[in-house]
């Protein structure tokens, strides 16, 4: 870590915690990243920041990232020359052109700043028709949510979105102390695969997101709050909450809409 606090130090950067940097510096966490990328992938990162994984993920596939802090364009440009870097907000930015420059199969990679990773999910999402694969790091409490399974309590539109459109794959838990600087959470890698049997379906997402929309509520209060004209099987019980619910059940009630 020294070595890399140091390079950085060089430049007059360091990171800025108002925009979530906490930069992965464990070559081990690093190396397990680049080895879940698919031989060949063209490689589309989101906050390369000082080029950790950057440097790493260049070495062998052809690299596009897109960075909002132009503070490292110095540092980026002498570290991997070979990547094409674009000094823009992803969350404002033409990722699909972007992803479309690159050869397949194509991949999304990032380390997540946490003040934005529930927008950037959303804007990944977007991309599923033309990427075989995410690698995103995130705050252990998000990837927990996304991993959720029916009943508990963490389970949220979150959950059921992603595992309806991903096959969703999870590494060991990254420690803080992988970071510079340390967060004060530990840190999920998850794999998403987008699943060959289901389209994107809009309704569905909003049908999810209005039954969520005060999870402590009873399924069916949300969606009547919602104005959502759904009629709940009557072998479901009345009581019923949102994170009780299989895919295979919002499945059935999206068919209604």
């Amino acid at each position: 870590m020294a070595t890399l606090v140091d390079r950085v130090k060089q430049y007059g950067l360091l990171p800025d915690k108002r925009l979530g940097q906490h930069f992965l510096v464990a070559e081990a966490f690093v190396q397990r990243i680049v080895a879940a990328v698919p031989e060949g992938a063209g490689i589309l990162e989101v906050g390369p920041g000082p080029a950790t994984l950057t440097k790493a993920l260049a070495e062998s596939h052809a690299v596009t990232a897109v960075e909002a802090d132009e503070r490292w364009r110095t540092l980026l440009s002498d570290t991997v020359p070979e990547a094409k870097v674009v000094y823009s907000d992803a969350l404002k930015t033409d990722l699909n052109s972007l992803l479309l420059e690159l050869p397949e199969p194509r991949v999304i990679v990032s380390n997540m700043p946490y003040n934005i990773t529930g927008p950037l999910l959303d804007v990944f999402m977007e991309q599923r028709s033309v990427v075989a694969k995410m690698v995103l790091m995130m705050q252990r409490e998000v990837g927990d949510k996304i991993l959720a399974r029916p009943g508990n309590s963490a389970r949220g539109a979150l959950s059921v979105v992603m595992q309806r459109h991903y096959r969703i794959s999870a590494q060991p838990h990254v420690p803080p102390g992988a970071f510079w600087p340390p967060p004060k959470v530990w840190s999920s890698v998850l794999e998403f695969t987008p699943r060959a049997d289901v389209e994107q379906d809009d309704d569905f997402v909003r049908l999810v997101r209005s039954g969520f929309k005060s999870p402590r509520k009873t399924l069916a209060n949300n969606l009547r709050a919602n104005e959502i004209k759904i009629a709940i099987p009557e072998s479901w019980s009345p009581s019923i909450r949102p994170h009780e619910l299989a895919e295979e059940q919002w499945l059935t009630l999206s068919d209604q809409i």
